[in-house]
């Protein structure tokens, strides 16, 4: 009597499958840097999208943000316009914020002048991809070691209202010693205003009386910064 008992086909492998696991091979064999932006973007795609070839979407987010550390800081809104699940949207958005925390380690309680740089770049990172304006405060103390950072002040796409006297009050409550002003333009365009440079004097002038020091004020872009100690302006 023939046996009728159907043995299922064996099951195919999606191709995106291999990819995943030569991708990941390579990660662990050769190092971050053996991966190119949109393989390293696959890998933590492949954590929040199981079965799904997701090489296409991460070249085309790369391409949408010009570039991998814009697309980790960027504001939740613009991921999830891609269609993705709050959990992708949840796992990039938690990588960036770690990114942008490891920065800010490597700042805190440092002399900062001497690692301008880091700090230039802390502040395009935290702000450069905001809708609209928001003023930051780097607190130092008499070493210019930075000892407290903070959001002071968030407005609307072209103005933020900013108190020289709470600026001065809350340095003396953490005992800051010197000042470093942020605060992005939305627009992309980072040419500094009058009520920007007005404002910045009217800071520099309640500072003063109470021996703080401002260092530099920076307005951040999308794409580009510029600082008004550099412009002549301070």
């Amino acid at each position: 009597m023939r046996d009728k008992t159907r043995v299922p086909p064996p099951r195919v492998k999606a191709h995106y499958e291999g990819h995943r696991d030569r991708l990941r091979a390579r990660l662990l064999e050769s190092g971050a840097d053996a991966l190119k932006d949109y393989e390293l973007l696959e890998v933590l795609l492949f954590a929040a999208i199981p079965r799904r070839d997701v090489k296409p979407l991460a070249k085309k987010m790369l391409d949408e943000f010009d570039g991998l550390w814009s697309l980790l800081n960027a504001p939740m809104e613009r991921l999830k316009a891609f269609g993705l699940s709050d959990n992708v949207v949840g796992l990039l958005h938690a990588v960036g914020a770690a990114s942008r925390r490891s920065m800010k380690s490597t700042i805190m309680d440092r002399p900062i002048l001497s690692s301008w740089q880091r700090v230039v770049d802390y502040c395009r990172a935290a702000m450069a991809h905001e809708k609209k304006e928001q003023f930051r405060l780097l607190f130092l103390d008499r070493r210019n070691r930075l000892v407290a950072e903070e959001v002071q002040q968030r407005g609307t796409i072209d103005h933020t209202p900013v108190y020289p006297r709470e600026i001065v009050q809350r340095a003396l409550e953490v005992g800051a010693g010197a000042l470093v002003l942020a605060h992005n333009h939305p627009s992309g365009d980072v040419t500094p205003s009058k009520a920007d440079i007005e404002m910045t004097h009217a800071i520099q002038a309640a500072c003063k009386a109470l021996d703080i020091t401002i260092h530099d004020h920076i307005i951040i872009g999308r794409d580009d910064v510029a600082s008004f100690k550099s412009l002549g302006l301070l």
